[in-house]
């Protein structure tokens, strides 16, 4: 048997030796996982108590055979074939055996198989169990689908009621007067909204030249910003140069400065050897007038 998730909700259970296959609904994605889950873990059991099965089988249709020594060997089991505890620690001993350890050789298969079918049974006990929970699930969802087929035609009669309701609107609504003043009705309602249809293209025309306008004003607006930076960056290279300039001047101020106090001193020099000058001329008459 094989389940898979066909949807969020809905999953298909197929048994391919009946040739069948159920369709499950669940309330919620949860449940549908949490089915499948259990679903895998019951499908791998019964596929080991399978497997278990057939080696039991194989172990009790085993006879016991005599070796040419004469030594007597159990049947084909875990033991005997990687060998018990006392086998793998004291080999020398198993070679020795005398003929009268036959009786409790020729009980060990009965003891093993006896616990083997004593295992067995917890197993199919097991089975026993996640199968009544398997069919319990199996109910489950077949009452969940009667429910919603139940709900299904609840749908189909409440469709055709509908059905039928439109129909007798549909020849209440045949008379001509009725018609004619629905007709004259909506031929205003047409007009109205044609009316309110073209003031609402006009809108939009104006909106649309309103935005042409916006994006025109917003060329502008990034070309005087373009041109405002150009300017403040020529403002500063001006304010540089001004800068420049006032230090030159400063400079230049200071050099005058410097130069008209050079004169000044030059001058009283000038004067000083001017009235030297005056007094030797003066002198130099005195003499010639003695003279």
């Amino acid at each position: 048997m094989t389940f898979t998730k066909t949807s969020q909700k809905f999953g298909q259970w197929a048994d391919s030796r009946a040739n069948t296959v159920y369709g499950l609904g669940f309330s919620s994605e949860h449940h549908l996982t949490k089915f499948a889950e259990k679903f895998q873990e019951f499908k791998e059991a019964a596929r080991l108590a399978k497997e278990k099965s057939q080696e039991k089988m194989e172990l009790t249709s085993t006879p016991s055979q005599e070796s040419a020594g004469g030594d007597i060997q159990s049947p084909l089991t875990p033991e005997s074939i990687n060998g018990t505890d006392d086998e793998r620690t004291t080999p020398e001993v198993t070679q020795n055996f005398e003929p009268r350890a036959e009786p409790t050789q020729n009980a060990l298969p009965f003891t093993h198989s006896s616990a083997i079918n004593k295992h067995w049974e917890a197993e199919l006990a097991t089975l026993k169990g996640n199968n009544a929970k398997l069919t319990a699930a199996l109910l489950e969802s077949t009452a969940n689908v009667k429910q919603w087929k139940q709900q299904l035609a609840a749908y189909q009669e409440e469709a055709e009621r509908l059905h039928k309701r439109v129909s007798e609107l549909e020849c209440l609504s045949s008379q001509a007067n009725a018609v004619q003043t629905h007709k004259t009705e909506l031929n205003q309602t047409i007009q109205e909204l044609e009316s309110t249809l073209k003031k609402k293209e006009e809108e939009i025309e104006r909106l649309k030249e309103e935005v042409e306008h916006a994006k025109e004003l917003q060329d502008q607006r990034d070309s005087l910003s373009q041109k405002l930076q150009e300017v403040e960056t020529h403002n500063k290279d001006l304010e540089g140069q001004l800068s420049d300039l006032e230090q030159r001047l400063q400079k230049s101020q200071g050099e005058q400065e410097a130069f008209r106090n050079n004169l000044k001193t030059l001058l009283e020099i000038l004067d000083g050897k001017i009235f030297e000058l005056t007094e030797l001329r003066d002198n130099l008459a005195k003499l010639i007038e003695c003279s």
